[in-house]
């Protein structure tokens, strides 16, 4: 099965955003994902980050999915 990554809701961008803020603990959502990975150790650059493992992505990805629930 493939997966989606694509928001069924369109308008509902804000909300997530504000959602991932939140449950980082971060003021500016932006930042959220650049704040858990410095927490993970994990170096992540603003703009194009190809070249981290799949490893180092599934921790912050997993870190912000796992708050959520």
């Amino acid at each position: 099965m493939a997966r989606r990554n694509k928001i069924l809701v369109p308008e509902a961008r804000k909300g997530l955003n504000e959602l991932k803020a939140k449950v980082s603990r971060v003021n500016n959502e932006q930042e959220a994902k650049y704040e858990i990975a410095k927490e993970q150790g994990v170096t992540l650059n603003k703009g194009y980050n190809g070249e981290i493992k799949a490893k180092d992505a599934g921790k912050v990805g997993g870190n912000i999915g796992g708050n959520f629930i």
